[in-house]
């Protein structure tokens, strides 16, 4: 979900695990030389989603690397096969803070409504089932650092990983 520190704790998981680290959003705006938004309100949500899903079959190619991800990425059933490609951390921030993050943030397309909390609310718990996938989930509170978050994060790798399944051998 938006506002819950993807990008932030992305690049210091990264940091600490010696990866490169991507983000989505990021690489969308570049290969488009255009903002998310501008992208929303020239083409609309269809073909950003459509970008998207290009930009993170790309990325899910990539080795020794952490992808911070858009929030809504998971709406694409064809997007949970590049995902399942790494291991999927779900970022879970209450409503409340979600608000206090980006209630100055003018970037975001889906954020232009009268009432912040009601949008959040609805668009988490739209989403709440699909980002219940991941394999692993972190409850993010206020005064966690991303650092925090990451070591946290790092710590819990073993348990997910014991109990991912092993694709068979193509030999």
């Amino acid at each position: 979900m938006m506002g819950t520190g993807k990008t932030t704790v992305g690049k210091s998981l990264a940091k600490k695990l010696g990866y490169r680290f991507f983000d989505t959003d990021e690489s969308i705006e570049r290969v488009a030389n255009q903002t998310v938004r501008e992208i929303f309100e020239e083409y609309g949500e269809s073909d950003f989603r459509e970008l998207e899903t290009k930009v993170l079959a790309e990325l899910s190619t990539l080795t020794r690397s952490a992808i911070a991800t858009g929030g809504g990425i998971v709406l694409k059933p064809m997007n949970w096969s590049y995902l399942h490609q790494g291991l999927i951390i779900w970022l879970d921030a209450p409503v409340p803070l979600i608000v206090e993050r980006l209630r100055e943030d003018t970037t975001r397309p889906l954020l232009d409504t009268p009432n912040l909390t009601d949008t959040l609310t609805e668009l988490l718990e739209s989403r709440r089932n699909l980002y219940a996938q991941a394999d692993l989930r972190l409850e993010i509170e206020a005064d966690r650092t991303p650092d925090a978050i990451a070591d946290t994060i790092i710590k819990r790798i073993p348990t997910v990983l014991k109990s991912k399944p092993i694709p068979p051998s193509k030999s």
